[in-house]
């Protein structure tokens, strides 16, 4: 039996261990380089040219630069960014990293490409970076719940394998996880799975949505990019596909993993002590921690709920008090309500420019004495509206009681009415086609989410050119609910005695039944499409070999026959055609006959933003509307004659 001397073992089990501490040394951070320079693999990025570009000594190259200097220093538990920076011409930048990268990998990824972005694209204005941690954009427009399906990277990874079969597993799977990724909360929306058959690879795949969409938002995003990988790939089994909004991911050689768990904070204990006095003091730890826990939560909710029962309207409305302005405030900012700051009259009251004391411009809907509307139905108003906040929708700032006077305060829009602009000889050269595009989905937007996403569900029942304003960046803010139907979130579809609403713009099942529904809406917004494409007014009648017809009949002759950009206004001398035809096409499937076959302002989004989405043939539209219209129903209430800039009337409650 061989012996060894007790020093030289010592001597030997160092000079092992040096050794085996040389060996993590000098090859773990070569192992730890390669696994980062993969999980940093650049996956592409693009350059939006179309946006413009700015030059070195800009305020928005300034702004871009501290932005993007201090983007990773703010702690971010759940590898989302979104900030802003600046005045005039702000920057706006949003990252995202995958559902599954550690915090300090998705920080040095986002460092990482931060550079390489801005190398790549040195003086575009717009631009997104894809790797495969993570994801960065910026641009001079607020990016925050704004859905972009383009650009598009496509990556294909290598792959022996090659089977039908692929396209249909990996579609299954993608959309089995699409409604667990949407339902996520504002942090995080990201989902992981696998499928397998027998005798075929395990497919792994992983949906993700930036946070901030809303669930439909993230669902049709998701969903957009499945139909792509559809129509773009077959037989293929690792692919990427990235849009600025969402990602979609499958692959037979990796596993995407569920989000990195939170790691509790450790319990901190004397190691001095004994194991039984360490046993004790972790029980008492596991006893008095939680009743000390409960009973401060416990003390704080009571706190909270007693706050909200002192701040809070008995009837568990907003709280219109908080709303309520000052007469003489008002009064002072409009000038004593002078014909000079009067901006329009409408069916109600009329509207003046004010300037608050703070140097807040507001628009004050001043109601006419004799008006009808009783102070309920005014509260009503408030309690309605102010429950509405959207950036695509004119927003609530406050009302105001004095004896016989009731106002309504709403925020100013700059830049009045898109009819001013539209149907105006000089003033429609401003909109050319991106401008209008823009204008379309910023309408889209707003519907959605009067219709889904809002806290009741609204239906406007009068959307038209005059109640669409325009702000100071030409973005759609759709205004007037004062034909606004209330419905239960239950509800889908009523009937009402009182038609309210503007000749030319109502579905048919509306104007001759009374029944109204969110398609009601939906058939508005489609001749309004045909009117921002065309620039003539729906009521408008064309001739063409002795034909007196509609916009509509007119729209859907020359589509038919094929020649459908015929219609295009002739203002617009650029832009895309192919955008164009398609908006002639979506406005013709909203204005069909039945409501049924229309589609949700959910679908028209989509439909605008995925190219790769083949549109439905639509059905002759409703002609109803003809020269014969004076002689319809004397329950029509037309409010078309006399709104303008802010003019904002009051909304009506009918029972249900």
């Amino acid at each position: 039996m061989l012996v060894i001397p007790y020093t030289k073992m010592v001597w030997l089990r160092f000079k092992c261990s040096s050794l085996y501490l040389g060996f993590l040394i000098f090859f773990l951070p070569i192992c730890q380089r390669n696994r980062m320079a993969i999980a940093q693999e650049d996956l592409g990025s693009v350059c939006d040219d179309a946006q413009g570009n700015y030059t070195n000594n800009s305020t928005y190259k300034a702004n871009l630069d501290h932005l993007l200097s201090t983007l990773t220093t703010h702690q971010i538990d759940y590898g989302f960014y979104n900030f802003s920076y600046g005045h005039d011409h702000k920057a706006y930048a949003i990252g995202l990293c995958r559902g599954d990268v550690m915090p300090d990998s998705c920080q040095t990824c986002l460092n990482k490409s931060r550079t390489l972005l801005a190398q790549n694209c040195p003086t575009q204005i717009d631009a997104v970076a894809w790797y495969d941690d993570c994801m960065l954009r910026y641009s001079d427009r607020n990016l925050f719940g704004v859905m972009d399906l383009s650009p598009t990277r496509f990556v294909v990874l290598p792959s022996n394998a090659s089977d039908p079969r692929f396209t249909q597993l990996a579609t299954d799977l993608l959309q089995e996880l699409t409604p667990k990724a949407a339902s996520g909360d504002s942090r995080f929306k990201y989902a992981t799975g696998r499928t397998s058959v027998p005798n075929f690879p395990v497919i792994y795949g992983a949906v993700q949505c930036t946070p901030d969409l809303l669930s439909n938002d993230c669902t049709n995003c998701l969903l957009s990019s499945i139909a792509q990988n559809q129509d773009v790939y077959d037989r293929v089994a690792r692919v990427r596909i990235m849009k600025p909004s969402c990602s979609i991911r499958f692959d037979i050689d990796r596993v995407f993993q569920d989000p990195p768990a939170s790691t509790p904070p450790p319990i901190f204990a004397n190691t001095t002590t004994t194991s039984s006095q360490g046993n004790r003091t972790r029980r008492l730890v596991f006893i008095f921690v939680p009743i000390i826990v409960v009973a401060v939560v416990a003390a704080l909710l009571l706190i909270i709920i007693i706050l909200r029962a002192r701040n809070s309207p008995k009837n568990g409305s907003p709280n219109v008090e908080s709303l309520q302005f000052d007469f003489d405030t008002i009064r002072v900012a409009t000038d004593g309500f002078s014909d000079e700051n009067q901006l329009g009259r409408g069916g109600f009251g009329a509207v003046y420019k004010g300037r608050l004391p703070d140097g807040q411009n507001i628009a004050v809907k001043r109601l006419f004495q004799g008006s009808n509307e009783r102070d309920d139905e005014f509260k009503n108003e408030i309690v309605l509206v102010a429950k509405l906040q959207h950036r695509n929708l004119v927003q609530l700032l406050g009302f105001c009681f004095n004896r016989n006077e009731k106002l309504l305060i709403y925020e100013f829009v700059e830049n009045s009415s898109l009819e001013k602009f539209l149907f105006n000889p000089i003033k429609r050269e401003i909109l050319d086609w991106k401008t209008r595009y823009n204008i379309i989905e910023g309408i889209v937007r707003g519907l959605i989410y009067l219709h889904e996403d809002s806290q009741l569900r609204i239906i406007h029942r009068d959307l038209k050119a005059s109640n669409i304003l325009l702000d100071a960046e030409m973005n759609a803010k759709i205004s007037d609910f004062g034909t606004a139907k209330l419905f239960m979130h239950d509800q889908t579809q009523g009937d009402t005695r009182k038609i309210i609403g503007t000749y030319g713009y109502m579905a048919p099942e509306y104007a001759w039944n009374g029944q109204f529904s969110i398609k009601l809406d939906v058939f508005s917004f489609g001749i309004l499409v045909l009117e921002i494409v065309t620039g003539q007014k729906n009521n408008r009648a064309q001739t063409n070999k002795e034909i007196v017809e509609t916009l509509v009949n007119y729209a859907w002759r020359n589509w038919q026959s094929g020649n459908a950009l015929d219609i295009v206004d002739p203002c617009l001398k650029s832009g895309s055609k192919i955008e164009m035809a398609r908006c002639i096409h979506i406005g013709l499937l909203c204005v069909q006959e039945n409501p049924l076959e229309r589609p949700t302002m959910t679908t028209v989004l989509l439909m605008l933003n995925s190219g790769s989405i083949t549109l439905p043939r639509p059905s002759q539209p409703a002609f109803f509307i003809n020269s014969t219209c004076s002689q319809m129903s004397p329950q029509f209430e037309d409010h078309s004659s006399t709104h303008d800039l802010n003019d904002l009337s009051i909304t009506e409650l009918y029972p249900r």
